[in-house]
């Protein structure tokens, strides 16, 4: 037996509008809002009194989902510091293939986006980068040049 397909990947946000901005100008689009509480909620992520706020993004080509959760109850936990270095363990990056590395760029600044190095070129494959986006999480992007 195996999996069927990778669903979603969850990013708990502070500013959920914020969040959901960011993504919309990177070039996903807004699947649906809703907000989710009750027994079955904190039966599933094994928390008590779970309220929070998602909206689910899709990719336009519909293959690739991010659910991004505001957490109203229980309080935000901060396990770890804030902006964590590409090399801490855990999960912290998400990588998108884009036409325009710099109009994506570009388009993400207003939003807080900044790079944490510069955009680099691998061969005559890809040009890459590595930015900060909501939550603090790292957002990757690359560019087919070849």
């Amino acid at each position: 037996m195996s999996i069927q397909r990778m669903d979603n990947v969850a990013i708990v946000v502070d500013h959920l509008d914020a969040a959901v901005a960011f993504f919309t100008d990177l070039g996903m689009e807004l699947e649906g809002r809703a907000q989710i509480e009750g027994l079955y909620a904190d039966r599933t992520v094994g928390l008590d009194g779970v309220r929070s706020d998602i909206a689910m993004m899709r990719t336009p080509d519909g293959h690739s989902k991010l659910e991004l959760t505001k957490y109203h109850a229980p309080a935000v936990s901060d396990a770890e510091p804030g902006n964590p270095p590409p090399n801490t363990l855990g999960l912290h990056r998400v990588m998108f293939a884009v036409d325009d590395i710099d109009d994506t760029i570009a388009r993400l600044r207003p939003h807080g986006a900044e790079l944490l190095g510069e955009v680099a070129r691998y061969e005559d494959i890809f040009r890459l980068c590595y930015l900060r986006g909501p939550a603090g999480i790292i957002v990757a992007l690359a560019e087919q040049i070849g």
